[in-house]
């Protein structure tokens, strides 16, 4: 038993090293993307929003968090930066083609709402038949499968209304749509 959890602590450790390193390599190829250090940061905001979902759906479904939770919350990681990227660069885009700030946040608001929530519904979709499975190859997969749809479900409607909120209070602090975007969108 003591030699098992030494195991566990071990790849806990290595695996939160690892993520680590992925967040940092996400926040440098964002900023290159965007031309901003502010931006990413924005979009990386959004990441432990989508940890409560999963925390809240182990609590719901009565599971204990396992190593396959914790895998399915670095996956969760991926999906929660794309849709906040798909919102993000679509106000960059708006502010680039003249539209002030407060109308670009409103435009992405009505107009990416529905490619993020089908992103979202299909990922979920796709991964509710592991949580009804009853097998006991399954039993190791739903810890995951909890982690990864009621993440999404929690962090698809906080990015639909944190990122413009986020943005906006950004934008009017640190004036970021006018800093970076000419220099992004030219």
């Amino acid at each position: 038993w003591e030699g098992q959890k030494e195991q566990s602590q071990e790849s806990v450790q290595s695996m939160m090293t690892g993520l680590g390193i992925a967040l940092v390599a996400m926040y440098i190829l964002l900023t290159l993307q965007f031309t901003s250090y502010l931006q990413p940061v924005l979009i990386m905001m959004i990441i432990p929003f989508g940890a409560i979902g999963a925390i809240a759906g182990h609590a719901i479904l009565g599971l204990p968090v396992t190593m396959f939770s914790l895998f399915g919350l670095v996956a969760l990681t991926g999906v929660v930066v794309n849709d906040s990227i798909v919102l993000i660069d679509f106000i960059n885009a708006r502010i680039g083609e003249g539209l002030p700030p407060r109308q670009a946040v409103i435009e992405a608001g009505q107009r990416r709402f529905r490619p993020v929530l089908l992103t979202s519904v299909t990922t979920v979709a796709g991964l509710t038949p592991i949580l009804m499975e009853t097998s006991l190859q399954a039993q190791f997969l739903i810890p995951m499968a909890t982690s990864l749809c009621f993440g999404i479900v929690t962090a698809t409607v906080l990015v639909l209304l944190l990122v413009p909120t986020f943005y906006s209070l950004l934008d009017h602090y640190f004036n970021i749509s006018h800093a970076q975007i000419g220099r992004a969108h030219v």
